[in-house]
């Protein structure tokens, strides 16, 4: 059974930071792309950040442009991918969730995705 669980999630003011972390089990990822996507309050949930593999032991970081610059993800090794959140904003307030995929290129969209994790809660007050 393939699973993917998420943590790091929390309260935290704007202007700090959270590091979330994603393990991945039941499956092998190494060819997978993964990464994070997030889903605010009332919103459609939207892609946030990735690491897409493009040989062995080789991925490749894509963020989106909300993000970039404040936020890092990196994979430990196949199964684990983190994303260090820098420079919070309230507008970053989501519930956060790790997903995975055998799409080519960059994955953005949500139907491209095979696998999600159950989500973290990220809270910036102001």
């Amino acid at each position: 059974q393939v699973q993917l669980v998420e943590s790091g999630g929390g309260l935290v003011q704007a202007g700090g930071s959270l590091k979330l972390s994603c393990a991945a089990s039941g499956h092998t990822f190494s060819a997978y792309t993964m990464g994070w996507f997030r889903q605010a309050p009332g919103k459609e949930r939207e892609y946030v950040a990735q690491t897409r593999w493009i040989a062995v032991n080789t991925y490749e970081a894509d963020y989106a442009p909300s993000v970039k610059g404040r936020f890092a993800i990196s994979r430990k090794d196949a199964d684990t991918v983190s994303l260090q959140m820098n420079s919070l904003e309230s507008e970053d307030t989501a519930v956060y969730y790790c997903a995975a995929s055998r799409a080519p290129g960059i994955v953005t969209r949500i139907v491209e995705v095979d696998y999600w994790g159950q989500g973290t809660l990220v809270t910036v007050s102001s």
